[in-house]
């Protein structure tokens, strides 16, 4: 496969975001410094998505996570463009048909942050302060820590939000560090939230990358970028989503720690004002965690019973 220059060999397909660039770039080096190839043999095309497009209206309202990766999934499908790069947590819990995920990049720090201009800390905040975010995950957690506190929709990308945040129209935002570290604005974070107490979203930190089962010639390429650790969570935790038909209509944490050769899982569902949450863990041989994961869903599930999800 070695090769410093010829034509395209592979085409991406990305949103448009500033993060969205930034992790297509970081898939790109990877696999140019693995294939030996000039970076113009492979074409970053950006796709606009439904996600994009509507930023009027809670993500949760107009049909879950789909939303910014439809129309790059259609690409893959039809084939405009050979794979697909996306955060992991706006993946939805079942691809369509055809497509999989087929290797992953080394996971960033998976935890949350806090950013407010008003206080140093979430339990800092003033009674009744508000809180923008779009993640339903976010909004039960810290109703379930600040019961008194408003939690606001609060929409947009990484830049748009801060700026939001600077023209006060909230008092506080919540973000995941991975994001702000690939854009270089780490240092935005007011306080990060320890993962045990706010357990991460399904994949947060990790970079997904999707292509056609049916194309063994991009999945070989891709294998040589993938991080085996890194996939093994991925495939726990979307196990555990899997079991409780996870979406952005509902709350749901999972977060996964590989460690020498065991996995250790922490998952967590909600109701969305956080008036009552259920956690559970898991503990196991990483040649189990899809199982793992998939019991600890059922676990949850049970516990939970059929109203748990019901309006409140």
């Amino acid at each position: 496969m070695q090769s410093s220059g010829g034509s395209v060999a592979l085409r991406i397909g990305t949103r448009g975001s500033p993060l969205a660039l930034a992790q297509a770039a970081m898939v790109r080096a990877r696999l140019v410094a693995a294939h030996g190839w000039a970076p113009d043999r492979i074409e970053v095309r950006t796709i606009r998505t439904t996600g994009d497009v509507i930023r009027d209206r809670p993500l949760s309202d107009l049909g879950g996570k789909g939303l910014f990766t439809k129309e790059i999934e259609e690409g893959l499908a039809t084939g405009e463009v050979d794979l697909a790069v996306h955060s992991a947590k706006d993946m939805p819990t079942v691809l369509p048909a055809g497509l999989i995920i087929a290797a992953v990049l080394p996971r960033e720090d998976p935890r949350d942050v806090f950013i407010s201009r008003k206080a140093n800390a979430l339990r800092a905040l003033p009674l009744g302060a508000v809180v923008g975010t779009a993640s339903l995950r976010r909004q039960a957690l810290v109703k379930r820590l600040r019961p008194d506190l408003q939690v606001v929709p609060f929409r947009g990308n990484v830049e748009t939000r801060l700026r939001k945040l600077d023209a006060g129209e909230v008092d506080a935002t919540l973000l995941a560090l991975a994001g702000l570290k690939r854009l270089g604005v780490a240092d935005a974070a007011t306080a990060t939230l320890a993962a045990d107490e706010f357990i991460p979203a399904v994949g947060q930190g990790i970079i997904a990358i999707e292509t056609r089962e049916s194309d063994a010639a991009t999945r070989s390429l891709l294998a040589a970028i993938n991080d085996a650790d890194s996939m093994t969570a991925l495939v726990m935790e979307r196990a555990f989503l899997a079991v409780l038909d996870g979406s952005c209509r509902t709350p749901i944490a999972g977060h996964a720690v590989i460690a020498n050769g065991r996995v250790h899982f922490r998952g967590l569902i909600a109701r969305p004002d956080g008036s009552a949450c259920l956690d559970v863990t898991r503990e196991g041989a990483t040649s189990d965690a899809a199982a793992l994961g998939a019991e600890a869903g059922e676990e949850l599930k049970q516990r939970a019973g059929p109203n748990f999800f019901a309006p409140v």
